[in-house]
């Protein structure tokens, strides 16, 4: 699967997990020089407390663009070292 935003392509992997209908990518399919960590914070009632990444792509800021579990809870430990996108990046089979 393939994250993308305005038209280039920021994470791409085979080893996906969905969970609530978020494909979450494994940390390392990221293209490192696109996200920035932002102080962002949510907080999931099952999953724990959210993290979340800015988009920088050719100048443009997608705040708050990715999300990850640092450290998930129990019921989602399938989900550690992964990170979803939201909020215009399109997820798709490549």
């Amino acid at each position: 699967m393939q994250a993308s935003w305005n038209g280039q392509v920021i994470a791409e992997s085979g080893d996906i997990v969905k969970v609530e209908g978020n494909a979450y990518f494994p940390a390392e399919a990221l293209s490192g020089d696109c996200f920035r960590p932002s102080s962002h914070r949510t907080v999931c009632g099952w999953k724990g407390e959210a993290h979340y990444y800015d988009v920088v792509l050719d100048g443009q800021v997608n705040a708050n663009a990715a999300w990850f579990y640092p450290d998930p809870k129990a019921a989602a430990e399938e989900i550690r070292g992964r990170v979803a996108f939201w909020k215009g990046v399109t997820v798709s089979n490549g």
